[in-house]
């Protein structure tokens, strides 16, 4: 019996370990591809036979740099935007879920089918209403519309989150906090937000991986002074010199590899804090 009972667990993990092994190389093999043509001179990126063992060369980050230098710029306003929009819905998301989550009326419990519906619009269906309004205010082609953007589409699903998170922080330190001449802002600021942490960087995340990658928006709403990276490896593929597959490997790699360190780094606070809001009750 007990040796059925060993079997069985056996063969349940390795049929684990093929399952997460195969996830790990479909997810992974794309990067690595493309980081390994970067780096391979540019008659052996499409070798057939794939020639994995090569010489590395950097000429194609040269030519990058000497070639496409709207690339960095683009990376430059990519980070602008990223940050701006983060910080916008972060904030926006954390004080929305306060409100959810420390009051309870028809109208609330009524808007959160609300959120969830507006999450679920894809953001295509927007842009053409949006666009005269944005051109009649004069933010067309500017940081300020991917901001308000970018946050826009995440304030809904940041804001379910957070009320998730905050529903956990037992009302009780709102209450002495407010004996104490604490001022609603002020107990969101020094009591709810230090131990809504996880919550917090879990929707950081969740938008710092969607502004930094977002085509379409940026694609209808920029055209010259907020272009971003990912516009502009666009322009790289419709160049009319023909697409330079080693230059577009090289531009693809810097523009991925500072969301991997980044979701690398913070990935154990999301896992934590998806599932601390997950398991508490």
């Amino acid at each position: 019996m007990r040796t059925r009972r060993s079997a069985r667990r056996l063969a349940v993990g390795a049929g684990k370990t093929v399952a997460v092994a195969a996830l790990l190389i479909w997810s992974l093999f794309p990067i690595a591809f493309i980081a390994m043509s970067s780096l391979k001179p540019g008659q052996e990126i499409f070798a057939v036979p794939p020639h994995y063992i090569f010489t590395p060369t950097f000429e194609h980050y040269v030519a990058l740099w000497t070639r496409w230098s709207a690339f960095f710029d683009g990376l430059a306003n990519s980070t602008i935007i990223t940050a701006g929009a983060t910080a916008l819905a972060v904030i926006t998301s954390t004080c929305a879920g306060y409100v959810y989550s420390r009051n309870s009326s028809r109208f609330l419990d009524a808007s959160v089918l609300f959120l969830i519906v507006v999450r679920l619009i894809p953001p295509i269906v927007v842009t053409l209403p949006l666009f005269p309004l944005i051109n009649m205010l004069n933010l067309n082609d500017t940081h300020v519309v991917l901001m308000v953007l970018y946050a826009t589409f995440f304030v809904s699903l940041g804001t379910i989150l957070m009320r998730t998170f905050i529903d956990q922080i037992p009302r009780e330190l709102d209450e002495a906090a407010e004996i104490d001449g604490a001022s609603r802002l002020t107990t969101l600021r020094k009591v709810v937000v230090p131990l809504a942490a996880p919550g917090i960087l879990a929707v950081a995340i969740f938008v710092v991986v969607f502004a930094w990658n977002e085509f379409l928006f940026a694609f209808i709403f920029t055209a010259t002074r907020a272009k971003t990276a990912p516009l502009v490896i666009s322009e790289m593929i419709g160049s009319i010199d023909g697409v330079d597959w080693g230059i577009l490997f090289a531009a693809s790699s810097v523009q991925l590899a500072p969301i991997l360190i980044f979701v690398s780094l913070m990935n154990r606070y999301l896992v934590a804090g998806l599932t601390a809001g997950a398991t508490k009750g």
